[in-house]
């Protein structure tokens, strides 16, 4: 699988999207992490090798704890690809914007009168 493929389909889970939120945050312990979920502390650490293999956390070993943190230049590539469609459609929103502005209709308010007082 790709990295762009990777990095949306470990975004695709909420889960997955809440561990990263709280992340954002700093790094904290797999155990921190856990505590908010409704779910055994296996499902939890699968979540965070599916976002470790995805490249948007790193894992690191302190003694006996297992400390996560956010790495920021994992979501590049989703990031850059975003950006460009989003520019994208902001071009053809302004295109279909000019558009519509060269092609509405001539206010009809300034000839009824105009007609009115002749």
């Amino acid at each position: 699988m790709d990295v762009l493929s990777q990095t949306f389909s470990a975004l695709a889970d909420p889960t997955r999207r809440a561990i990263l939120a709280r992340l954002a945050t700093g790094a904290t312990t797999v155990g921190e992490l856990a505590e908010p979920f409704d779910m055994s502390l296996p499902a939890v650490s699968r979540h965070l090798k599916v976002l470790t293999d995805a490249g948007l956390i790193e894992r690191h070993t302190e003694a006996q704890w297992r400390r996560c943190e956010l790495r920021g230049e994992g979501m590049r590539a989703a990031a850059d690809w975003i950006e460009f469609y989003r520019q994208f459609w902001e071009k053809q929103l302004d295109r279909l914007d000019d558009f519509l502005k060269r092609t509405a209709p001539k206010s009809t308010k300034g000839k009824s009168r105009a007609r009115r007082k002749s």
